[in-house]
């Protein structure tokens, strides 16, 4: 996959939801599935499927990931996750190992949320925390409908929505992912367990100002959305380090945009994630309340949605314990426990572990650099999670 939707320049991946270089991940995807006669299938969110046992069948065991990137996001945050799932197949069946139950690999739809402003589309739809209706008012930046998208790459988007009978099918699902953070390096371990991700959320500051020319338009006459919104980067940052939470302004649109004119409107997105819920809501209140009165100083109206939020979510406690049995010491074979650690990154695992039992593995990163085309995790280390799944994989599905 190393060269599918990657820029010559920066050396990141740019592959959103529904453009070319999807069609060509989802293209090496249907390819892998029946490379090794497994039975392919896309569902009516567009998600993809490989099924080695029957696809109809019930307590299914599903691994797998995402396939899409962020804007020049790293080689491994999701990809990692599926190349890793039909690896561990390919070790099963070379092990010799017979499933009892169905067992299948997925690729969930536009996870990163890059191109359309919202994360875990594919599994959202899935689950119904996503409506149809909602899904279908999702505008990329250049106006385009997520239906439309999907129509011109040859999907229906009709048929999107809940699918309460697939889930009903899956009896755990188990994601791996590559550390979005340094722990395992910390610790030696090469491989750990998620125990829960942290609440987070993504809210638009949309700042209105007053357009007007940079060189004649007197300081105390202006204004200037750009400062309020500046004042606000600057809270974020100060209130996430008072709770002990992250926060941060990574996107910005400003209107016209012209160097030389002061802008009428300056749009921000926040995202903001801590350990409780509690946590979450005085750092994101405090944001707020510094906005509104940056902005009531300087003559700006200031707007802030709410476009995204996901709650605590805590893995199945059972499956957890069951994946820790079942690795026992760690991959390098010494008898100490696999770690168990919490993430602050979002997963398609917290989306469906409202619908069925989920757990994840983590790989371990030496820099615990992601969202950049510096992530990385060696080789060994990928190995090492490809037989901890495999064990996982067959510990659940041929008992």
């Amino acid at each position: 996959m190393a060269g599918i939707g990657r820029d010559p320049v920066s050396g990141g991946y740019r592959r959103y939801a529904w453009t070319g270089a999807d069609t060509d991940c989802r293209a090496w995807f249907r390819e892998q599935a029946e490379s090794r006669g497994l039975a392919y299938e896309t569902d009516r969110n567009g998600n993809q499927w490989a099924w080695l046992g029957d696809p109809h069948g019930t307590d299914a065991v599903v691994t797998g990931s995402h396939l899409d990137s962020v804007p020049d996001g790293g080689a491994f945050d999701g990809p990692l996750g599926v190349v890793s799932s039909f690896a561990a197949v390919d070790e099963l069946l070379q092990r010799g190992a017979a499933p009892t139950r169905p067992l299948a690999v997925v690729n969930f739809g536009d996870e990163e949320g890059a191109r359309f402003g919202l994360a875990c589309v594919g599994s959202r739809l899935t689950a119904g925390q996503l409506t149809k209706d909602a899904a279908y008012a999702l505008r990329d930046g250049d106006g385009i409908a997520l239906p439309d998208s999907m129509e011109a790459a040859g999907y229906d988007p009709a048929a999107i929505g809940p699918d309460p009978e697939r889930l009903a099918r899956i009896g755990a699902f188990v994601e791996l992912h590559v550390e979005q953070g340094r722990a395992l390096d910390l610790t030696g371990d090469p491989v750990g367990i998620a125990s829960a991700i942290w609440p987070h959320g993504r809210w638009r500051y949309d700042f209105a100002g007053e357009a007007n020319h940079a060189g004649t338009t007197r300081l105390v006459d202006r204004r200037d959305p750009m400062l309020s919104y500046a004042e606000t980067v600057l809270a974020a940052r100060r209130e996430a380090e008072l709770a002990g939470a992250v926060a941060t302004f990574g996107k910005v649109a400003v209107e016209p945009n012209g160097v030389n004119a002061i802008p009428s409107l300056v749009r921000g997105w926040l995202d903001s994630r801590a350990a409780d819920q509690a946590t979450l809501d005085t750092v994101t209140a405090a944001v707020e309340a510094a906005a509104r009165e940056a902005a009531a100083r300087q003559g700006v109206d200031l707007t802030v949605v709410r476009e995204s939020f996901t709650p605590v979510v805590e893995f199945a406690h059972a499956l957890r314990d069951e994946l820790a049995a079942i690795l026992g010491g760690d991959r390098s074979g010494g008898d100490r426990p696999v770690p168990v650690l919490g993430t602050g990154a979002g997963h398609d695992a917290g989306i469906l572990s409202a619908s069925v039992p989920t757990a994840m593995l983590f790989v371990r990163n030496p820099t615990g650099v992601s969202h950049s085309p510096a992530e990385f995790a060696a080789e060994d280390d990928c190995v090492a999670g490809v037989h901890a799944l495999a064990d996982v994989l067959e510990g659940l599905a041929c008992r």
